[in-house]
């Protein structure tokens, strides 16, 4: 007698039921998108302990009709598909004809369906997968599922299921992110009687959101709507002071189904590109509407993975539409930012105005303004040193010796004890504040090649798009504020001042800012500045770590930087580029080498080009506590208002936070509201 057989049924549903019916949120994601596929406008969701002990999902609509209900409880029974080729256009949410027979196998299952609203309707109760009722019974149009006491029949896998919270959090985890993409139904959830979600339905995504998240996230929402040929998307980022520890914070949704990708975590995450601090991440609800052609669903019992046939461009159209939505915004994070203003406040201060009409000029005798001007005039002239212009109008108070009660004896005190009446700035902060040194390397000197005291930004890579829309993009950002320096903080931050109020600016991240876009753009044209060296530089690795990288020498060759091996664990370093930070060059490349053998051969050039400018910029910037004065500080300000994003470190910590006119007087009671 042969020893191969065919199962029975009932036990071939209860394996079935082990890939479909992983715990209590399985359930409830498969009658959901049930209902959904039904046309339903409402559906209520109530759970108790957890989904344990029982699950309850009724819609309104279409219904079961009375025929069918039995045959919906056999394997692989479905309304949805019915030739192969319909695989490759899946328009609908199920397809499979899995999850009633295997619900119905590890639980004990009620169903309630009417097809019409004559009150007719048609009950099946089912234990373990044997039928125990059928009969007519009242109801309105739409289906009533009953799910009681999850894998009594299967207690191993009752025993792994984890505790009431756990399981609740998953439940309630899909039920918020199916709520976001189906925005047109309301949807109501419940937990041992509690409210938990409810939404109205009206279609408008961002009122889910509110629901979910609360209303003050959904105020920093971004819309973002973006099509191709093949791919249509819309949906909500958030702005880049909004984030989360996780990823959990991003919902993709694919033709109406919530999926989880990789590809398009990435594309959004590359978006916020030095906009977020490390491991953080943005909240998102992106929807992307696509043929089902170009979509496979059909790669897991779950369908919550699917594969694009377009990827690469999907990635492109998602990466491109979110950043140019970011690229509107201007990040200057203060306190309780949007509700500094009020349009009438309750009492304002009485001020005196220290400056006149143009009408005034010619008529009224020396004014307080003019007073206060001559003064500032013999101020600056007391204080001001030989060799430095003042700008006229902002005046440079005078400095004292020893003010910072904290400040380190070796880079203050001496300095300051040595001539006390002049304030005290390092040299190697002044050289490092502006386009990196050009130095000699045979005789390790800096090369001076311009005459005026602060240098120019460096130059701009001429865009290849015409004119009118490079203006067009340019158009889109967001104005910098003009700032004017007042002095510095514990000498790590700017104090700076515009007309709309007061400003600290983060000296170290504004300088990584600017070295970084500086060396982003020179790693993109590295064989131009590449020198040999007369004496290589030497690396050495492990064997396994030298192995790997003889394959990725050809990047550190684009990159400018040209590598050959020297034995079996040593690597010479012939040439690099000669703006590379002075004294860094060696740390650089090997952070370079550790990072090809890290990615391994995951990472493109791209990716090492940005790294290496990253590494570039925070080793050539100015750090806390360097001392700068009035010139160095106007320079800094004004190149950081020349970067294409001024607002965030490469790191995406913040570089400038704002105090309004308003908050100041508020502050100081000079306005009472």
């Amino acid at each position: 007698m042969g020893k191969i057989k065919i199962l029975d049924e009932q036990l071939a549903n209860q394996i079935a039921a082990g890939e479909v019916v992983e715990r209590p949120a399985a359930v409830i994601k498969e009658l959901v998108e049930n209902a959904i596929d039904a046309g339903s406008t409402t559906i209520d969701i109530t759970i108790e302990e957890g989904g344990l002990t029982l699950m309850r999902v009724v819609d309104n609509g279409y219904g079961i009709e009375a025929s069918d209900i039995l045959t919906a409880f056999q394997r692989h029974a479905t309304s949805k598909i019915s030739t192969s080729s319909d695989l490759f256009k899946i328009a609908s949410l199920g397809f499979r004809g899995e999850a009633l027979p295997s619900i119905a196998a590890v639980s004990r299952l009620s169903c309630t369906s009417a097809d019409t609203d004559t009150g007719l309707a048609r009950q099946i109760v089912i234990e373990g997968g044997n039928i125990t009722v059928n009969e007519p019974a009242n109801a309105p149009q739409g289906t009533d599922m009953i799910v009681r006491d999850l894998f009594y029949n299967t207690p191993a896998r009752l025993k792994y299921m984890k505790a009431i919270q756990t399981e609740l959090g998953h439940i309630s985890d899909y039920v918020n992110r199916i709520a976001l993409a189906h925005p047109g139904v309301a949807f109501t959830f419940k937990h041992n009687g509690s409210t938990l979600l409810q939404t109205v339905g009206t279609g408008d995504r961002l009122q889910v959101i509110a629901a979910i998240y609360g209303t003050n996230t959904a105020k920093a929402m971004l819309a973002v709507e973006a099509e191709s040929s093949d791919y249509e998307l819309r949906g909500y980022v958030s702005k880049p002071e909004l984030t989360r520890a996780n990823r959990n914070g991003i919902t993709a949704i694919v033709n109406g189904r919530y999926i989880r990708s990789h590809a398009i975590n990435q594309a959004l995450l590359q978006a916020y590109h030095t906009l977020l601090p490390i491991n953080r991440y943005p909240l998102a609800v992106i929807e992307l509407g696509m043929h089902p052609s170009l979509l496979d669903v059909n790669v897991h019992p779950s369908k919550m993975e699917v594969r694009f046939s377009k990827e690469a461009e999907l990635r492109t159209l998602l990466e491109e539409a979110v950043r140019k939505v970011l690229g509107k915004q201007r990040y200057i994070p203060g306190p309780d930012a949007g509700k500094q203003e009020r349009s009438k406040p309750l009492f304002v201060q009485d001020t005196i105005s220290f400056h006149r009409t143009e009408e005034q000029v010619s008529t009224s005798l020396p004014s307080i303004a003019e007073i206060a001007a001559s003064s500032q005039r013999e101020t600056k002239s007391a204080y001001a040193s030989p060799n430095r212009t003042e700008t006229p109008a902002w005046p440079r108070p005078q400095s004292t010796a020893g003010s910072r009660p904290n400040s380190s004896p070796s880079a203050y005190s001496a300095p300051y004890a040595a001539n006390a009446d002049k304030e005290y700035v390092p040299p190697d902060a002044t050289n490092r504040l502006y386009s990196p040194q050009n130095i000699d390397k045979q005789t390790n000197t800096i090369i001076r090649e311009q005459t005026a005291p602060w240098p120019e930004p460096p130059p701009v890579v001429e865009a290849s798009e015409p004119a009118i829309e490079q203006e067009q993009i340019e158009s889109l950002k967001p104005a910098f504020p003009e700032l004017h320096w007042i002095g510095q903080h514990h000498g790590t931050y700017i104090v700076a001042q515009a007309e709309d109020g007061l400003y600290l600016i983060d000296q170290h991240a504004a300088h990584e800012r600017i070295n970084y876009e500086y060396y982003y753009r020179k790693f993109g044209n590295p064989e131009a500045a590449s020198q040999q060296l007369l004496v290589p530089l030497t690396l050495e690795f492990t064997p396994g770590e030298a192995s790997q990288l003889r394959e990725q020498l050809h990047l550190f060759a684009e990159a400018g930087v040209e590598v050959e091996p020297f034995g079996s664990q040593t690597f010479l370093v012939r040439s690099y580029p000669e703006w590379m930070p002075s004294g860094e060059e060696k740390a650089i490349i090997e952070e370079m080498a550790e990072l090809l053998m890290a990615e391994r051969k995951s990472i493109d050039i791209a990716k090492l080009r940005e790294k290496a400018a990253i590494m570039c910029s925070c080793k050539a910037s100015i750090k806390a506590n360097d001392r700068m004065n009035r010139e160095e500080g106007d320079a800094l300000l004004s190149r950081l208002g020349e970067c294409e994003q001024p607002y965030t470190c490469p790191h995406g910590r913040p570089i400038i936070v704002h105090l309004s006119t308003y908050q100041l007087e508020k502050m100081f009671k000079r306005v009472m509201s």
